[in-house]
């Protein structure tokens, strides 16, 4: 069960002290393998019995096409992209997350608000006021930071979208290329993710490793959080345990 507590003060009309539902959040960097591992997930999930909803950012009514349109000019300034994307998040924490954990669902989230956190701090913006702006974010039942070296992830950005504008820190960094401006982006990133995970207590997971390899490790890890959900919901026994 979801304890309704906050970082900081709540959100408006939210009412109530427990959630049946479960709030799994899943950060890292952007070509970590979030993604993949939040659709395995939720397959894995949904065969023995847990209804499932998974959402991230940008995927908002209120503010997510916003974003992408925004973000295509290579024009926001900081500031406006920080409460752009606390509009996209709350709108998504009102209207998708909370409902889901009210309805008793497994909600997995793929990038929580520590992801923007990390990225407007490497761009200088203050710690304590943006972790302010997000004090109305619901802590979760569990963060799992999947972890992983420049080395390691270089190949998979090559191999599957490159190095783009954003996740290169074009915005704010004067390095000539995109690869030299990702790797010092990066690196500052993953830097400020081990220094969110140590303040939280994030579980973190070895991501360098084969994608079976990661993922059960992940399924050891969301196990502890939603066994005994329901009666209809049993998940397998790990292989340890046979």
């Amino acid at each position: 069960m979801t304890r309704l507590a906050f970082y900081g003060d709540p959100p408006p009309n939210v009412e109530g002290t427990d959630l049946p539902g479960r709030l799994i959040v899943l950060e890292g960097t952007d070509g970590v393998g979030r993604s993949t591992h939040i659709a395995l997930l939720k397959e894995w999930l949904e065969a023995h019995g847990h209804a499932v909803i998974d959402t991230g950012l940008r995927r908002s009514d209120l503010a997510g096409r916003g974003i992408e349109r925004a973000k295509r000019g290579n024009t926001l300034d900081s500031l406006t992209l920080n409460l752009f994307y606390a509009t996209d998040f709350l709108d998504r924490l009102e209207h998708q997350i909370i409902p889901a954990l009210r309805a008793g669902m497994v909600a997995l989230v793929d990038r929580y608000i520590f992801s923007l956190i990390a990225r407007a701090a490497v761009r200088g913006v203050p710690r304590d006021w943006i972790q302010d702006v997000y004090g109305f974010a619901l802590i979760p039942d569990k963060v799992i930071y999947l972890d992983i070296d420049i080395a390691q992830l270089q190949p998979r950005v090559v191999a599957s979208h490159g190095f783009d504008y954003w996740e290169s820190g074009q915005d704010y960094l004067r390095t000539p290329g995109l690869f030299d401006g990702w790797v010092t982006y990066q690196t500052a990133l993953l830097a400020e993710f081990r220094r969110l995970a140590d303040q939280h207590g994030f579980t973190v997971v070895n991501a360098r490793g084969t994608l079976a390899d990661v993922f059960h490790d992940l399924q050891h890890e969301v196990r502890q959080v939603v066994e005994g959900m329901s009666r209809q919901s049993v998940l397998p026994p790990e292989p340890n345990d046979v």
